[in-house]
């Protein structure tokens, strides 16, 4: 399915957003996990191990695949993961 110029635009300028409200996440939910001193030295660096894996897996599903033809999943795949707000959503086209 072919994306309008507009569009392809719009996504690419919300893409870099979305990208930096996820990476801003994951990077407080490690701060979260370093400081919790209920836990031990070796258990917040498993919890953050797999963190990182997980979410690792998270942005490459959204993010990784910059071409018109994936845009669609890609912006329906982040709208899921909150990081596209409505107004933004606003920018597309009806289609």
């Amino acid at each position: 399915m072919r994306i309008a110029e507009s569009d392809w635009k719009a996504f690419k300028r919300v893409r870099t957003l979305a990208l930096e409200r996820f990476s801003q996440r994951v990077l407080e939910d490690c701060q979260r996990i370093c400081c919790d001193e209920s836990l031990t030295t070796h258990e917040r660096y498993g919890e953050l191990y797999q963190l990182l894996q997980d979410r690792d897996r998270e942005m490459s599903a959204a993010f990784d695949d910059l071409r018109r033809s994936t845009a669609r999943l890609c912006l329906t795949l982040m709208r899921r993961q909150g990081l596209v707000t409505d107004e933004e959503m606003m920018e597309f086209s009806p289609e």
